[in-house]
């Protein structure tokens, strides 16, 4: 049984059908990759996934629950978390403020930056050990101010929000994007330390990281799914190769 699956999930806008009967599903400890050309609709279906738009038909369940009308901020609490195309920093504060005002935002504290210093003590050990999660760590690292952060490091950062939440399902929208070539295999190997503890569903263009990461691939075009394989598969079948890859990037990405 799937950890995460999405069945018959349908979103139109006006005469547009933007999501078209989608099923995607994630197994536990699984890198399930949705991929497509622009306008596929996989904005659309991440949207839907994760709770900030409505769906007009279709199922969502989380580990047996169905989550299919709860809100965003409930699907959190029900252990799917996401990371958006654009990070979701507090830019003007330090590394570890962010840190420490994730784990709060989970625990239900309210949102204090300076407190009694018992609480200080304890919130600062566990914004500590979230930031080593992801590789950012190191005091000049952690009372830097998050915008001074390198690109790569701020969606490592990022991806430490989302995790404050513990979640059994990660959705990463496009962790990739905007990076050079060493900054996207830090995050890749981030990713394959990260499947160990979660089932991941990644959104992402950058198909040599697909490759690397991947277990199955589906791909969507105009709002459907029109196949879904492993990463041989995909990169062998025809339909994928004509309207997508590209016979070279498939066979030599």
């Amino acid at each position: 049984m799937s950890l995460f699956s999405a069945t018959g999930l349908v979103k139109s806008f006006h005469s547009l059908r933007a999501t078209d009967n989608v099923d995607i599903s994630v197994n536990a400890n699984e890198v399930h990759a949705l991929i497509g050309p622009n306008g596929a609709g996989k904005s659309t279906l991440v949207n839907l996934i994760s709770g900030l738009l409505p769906v007009d038909a279709g199922l969502i369940t989380l580990d047996g629950q169905d989550i299919t009308r709860l809100k965003a901020h409930e699907r959190v609490h029900a252990g799917l978390s996401r990371c958006f195309q654009v990070t979701n920093l507090f830019k003007e504060i330090s590394v570890i403020d962010n840190l420490r005002l994730a784990i709060q935002a989970h625990e239900g504290n309210n949102f204090k930056v300076f407190g009694v210093r018992n609480h200080e003590a304890a919130l600062n050990e566990k914004a500590r050990a979230l930031g080593a999660k992801v590789g950012i760590e190191g005091e000049s690292v952690l009372n830097s101010m998050a915008g001074s952060l390198p690109h790569g490091a701020q969606r490592q950062l990022d991806i430490a929000l989302a995790l404050a939440a513990n979640p059994k399902v990660l959705l990463l929208d496009e962790p990739m994007a905007g990076m050079g070539p060493d900054e996207s295999a830090r995050v890749v190997e981030l990713i394959k330390g990260l499947r160990q503890h979660m089932a991941i569903l990644l959104i992402e263009h950058d198909m040599e990281a697909v490759f690397q990461l991947a277990d199955r691939i589906s791909v969507l075009v105009y709002g459907k799914v029109i196949t879904s394989g492993t990463v041989d598969q995909i990169r062998n079948d025809p339909k994928v190769q004509e309207v997508y890859l590209g016979s070279e990037t498939v066979a030599h990405g």
